[in-house]
């Protein structure tokens, strides 16, 4: 429970950061960062254990973050980027992940089927 809350800690700049890029309204910021904690206490094993099985997901959030720091720099720079692009890049970005890792499981069960057979065999 300490490593979580120290990690928490950590992600917080990050989140507090992520929000700020994201949202105008300080209660949007406010509930996000909230949100963002209460899932990293009461789910951190769960999803430790999904970015273990599945690391390019971790790389995938990473490009998220750039994207956002980016974006931010554009703007403290005095260029307007449309948050609908970067959403839709988000959203486009995790579409084409949920189909990679869906086609990855599909390719691993097969193998262990044929795996299977052939030791049957």
């Amino acid at each position: 429970m300490v490593q979580v809350a120290l990690l928490d800690i950590v992600f917080s700049l990050d989140s507090v950061i992520t929000a700020v890029g994201m949202a105008k309204e300080i209660e949007v910021m406010v509930a996000a960062i909230i949100i963002a904690v209460v899932v990293m206490l009461f789910c951190a094993d769960a999803i430790s254990g999904f970015i273990e099985a599945h690391p390019s997901v971790k790389m995938l959030a990473l490009s998220f973050l750039i994207l956002i720091g980016v974006m931010l720099t554009a703007e403290a720079m005095g260029m307007h980027i449309k948050k609908g692009y970067i959403y839709f890049a988000m959203a486009f970005a995790l579409f084409v992940e949920v189909l990679n890792m869906r086609t990855r499981q599909r390719r691993s069960a097969r193998q262990q089927a044929a795996a299977a057979d052939a030791e049957v065999a």
